[in-house]
């Protein structure tokens, strides 16, 4: 139970719907139970006696009992299921809340079609942990209580019958069935989230699934996949269907058994043989409403995995972060000493690098894939978390500062950016949502996408868009925000030589006192750049300008010497 402490802690929330509906649920199963005593009293009461006002006095405690009854009903499901959806809403809200921090390294552990399965399936199967899990024990145990109190009056025995009943489907029935569910091989929600992985995993890689001919293997896994996860479903249901059976045979004996009690007690004189039929149809009434109990195990295991499995994704320590402004002005980038390591690898990504970058000036981080500029460019962004050194910003800790106001003062183009359905406009408003028309179609025109509508559709990921427009369209995008710090990652790398020169000259031009750090793999057009960083296994191995490292002919010159032979 400890699993769902978070859940009842946001149920618990609306308190007062809950409580109106556990009073409307308990006035519904009294009121049934009092329809059915009441009718078997007036049997056994028309079967003895002729006053007629006796009759109808019963006849219409029949009809009010009914109108409570329904009455009762209809104000339970109205509380109760305002009561669930807004616990859904806290839910999603507090695990969005607990989520956004672990982004986007979430990613590393969690593969999109398990976190899709859990964010979505998971939380709705929570919905039923109010209605199913924990509200029926605790109206049916108040309703028990109030019939073993009221019976009591009549029959100490078969009050205790009754009680002894109601601890057997009640308590002891659904425990045992939950404990069977629990050390059972209870692979469903797992199932599930595997068939949603693969079934994402299909739809992102049709194309070239057909393009290698490997569609029809991964179809058949797919349905494999489909076919173990029905199985699965199908055990559940038996193991449902099963406890149902038992909670209502064990049900229908207690009540033979308070007949079999109220008979004898009847033939020995020590209960008024006017009363048998009343107790024996509360008995019926109060064990009909056991039904919801038979369903608890399998309600109460989904929703303790459901909560595990949502647990796992975000109880996950979250670095603190500062919370202090960045300072006005230009700004510089300073690293000393930094060292970076990914968790669980054991060499460092980045390896005790020492970097300062000056506004106003332009660095190149180039290097053989894998020597670490991507990680570097993470880390300068503030993403990843340094193993040791420092990083500063503006001549401030970047620990002490804001992400999401470092964040706010960098143009940033990474390998890969996200475009989202919509339009051009769309996707260039979220780096700057004042921007007018005319400051776009200028952004545009500055990456050569000038013959480019802003009305133009833009499809989930960008897919209607060709690799190099994606690139300018990003490239774009930082000019709108226009901020004096800019972090390219690969830029132009889907571009065109000639194309991306004009870009990168349309960007130092007219943002000379901005500080520009660009990653490339592509050693051409370097000799505008200030300062030219070499890294190689995570470190800097070389740097200084151009024509100082080519005179150098150490790393850079023997790598541009390498470029140059595969080239020309």
């Amino acid at each position: 139970m400890s699993e769902l402490k978070h859940i009842l802690k946001l149920t618990l929330l609306e308190k007062k719907d809950v409580l109106i509906a556990i009073f409307f649920g308990f006035l519904a199963g009294i009121a049934s139970v009092a329809l059915m005593g009441s009718s078997g009293y007036l049997i056994s009461k028309a079967a003895l006696t002729s006053q007629m006002t006796t009759l109808v006095v019963m006849a219409a405690c029949l009809k009010l009992f009914g109108f409570a009854s329904a009455l009762s009903r209809y104000g339970e499901r109205l509380y109760s299921h305002r009561a669930t959806f807004t616990m859904l809403s806290h839910l999603r809200v507090s695990f969005f809340e607990r989520l956004s921090p672990l982004a986007p390294g979430i990613f590393s552990k969690y593969r999109s079609g398990d976190l899709l399965s859990r964010i979505v399936g998971d939380v709705e199967s929570l919905q039923n942990f109010l209605l199913r899990v924990f509200y029926p024990p605790v109206v049916l145990g108040i309703v028990f209580l109030s019939v073993v109190f009221f019976t009591s009056f009549f029959s100490l025995g078969i009050a205790i019958v009754i009680f002894i009943g109601m601890l057997l489907t009640v308590v002891v029935v659904p425990a045992l069935f939950s404990s069977r569910k629990r050390h059972a091989n209870g692979q469903v929600r797992a199932q599930r989230g595997n068939f949603a992985i693969e079934a994402t995993e299909f739809l992102y890689g049709f194309r070239d699934l057909q393009i290698h001919q490997q569609l029809g293997g991964k179809k058949q896994q797919l349905k494999d996949d489909a076919a173990q996860y029905n199985e699965g479903q199908r055990k559940e249901g038996l193991e449902e269907n099963l406890a149902q059976s038992i909670n209502a045979f064990v049900a229908l004996l207690v009540s033979f058994f308070v007949l079999a009690v109220g008979a004898y007690f009847v033939a020995a004189g020590e209960l008024n043989g006017l009363y048998l039929a009343l107790l024996v149809m509360i008995s019926i009434a109060a064990f009909e409403n056991v039904a919801p109990m038979a369903a608890f195990p399998t309600y109460f295991e989904e929703s303790r995995k459901a909560a595990v499995r949502l647990e796992e994704i975000v109880d996950e320590p979250i670095l603190q972060r500062g919370t202090e402004a960045v300072p006005n002005g230009p700004l510089d980038i300073k690293l000393t000493n930094a060292s970076f390591r990914y968790p669980g690898e054991q060499d460092l990504a980045v390896d005790r690098v020492s970097l300062h970058l000056k506004p106003g000036t332009k660095t190149a981080i180039v290097g053989p894939s894998g020597s670490g500029k991507s990680t570097l460019m993470q880390v300068l962004l503030t993403v990843f978390p340094l193993s040791q050194g420092q990083l500063s910003i503006g001549g401030k800790s970047a620990e002490t500062l804001m992400q999401e106001g470092v964040w706010q003062e960098m143009n940033i183009v990474l390998q890969e950016n996200h475009f989202f359905y919509g339009t051009i406009r769309s996707n260039l408003l979220i780096a700057n949502s004042a921007a007018t028309d005319e400051q776009l179609n200028l952004a545009l025109m500055k990456v050569q996408l000038d013959n480019f509508s802003l009305d133009i559709k833009v499809e989930e990921k960008g897919q209607n868009l060709s690799g190099g427009q994606k690139q300018r369209l990003a490239i774009a995008r930082a000019l709108v925000k226009g901020k004096s710090l800019w972090l390219l990652d690969e830029p132009v790398s889907s571009v065109d030589s000639v194309t991306a020169l004009a870009i990168y000259q349309q960007l130092f031009q007219q943002h000379k006192d901005d500080l520009f750090v660009i990653i490339s793999h592509d050693l051409a057009g370097l000799e505008k750049m200030d300062q030219i960083v070499v890294m190689e296994k995570g470190r800097i191995v070389e740097s200084g300008s151009y024509d100082m490292l080519m005179a150098k002919k150490g790393y850079f010159y023997q790598l541009k010497q390498i470029e140059n032979s595969v080239f020309v």
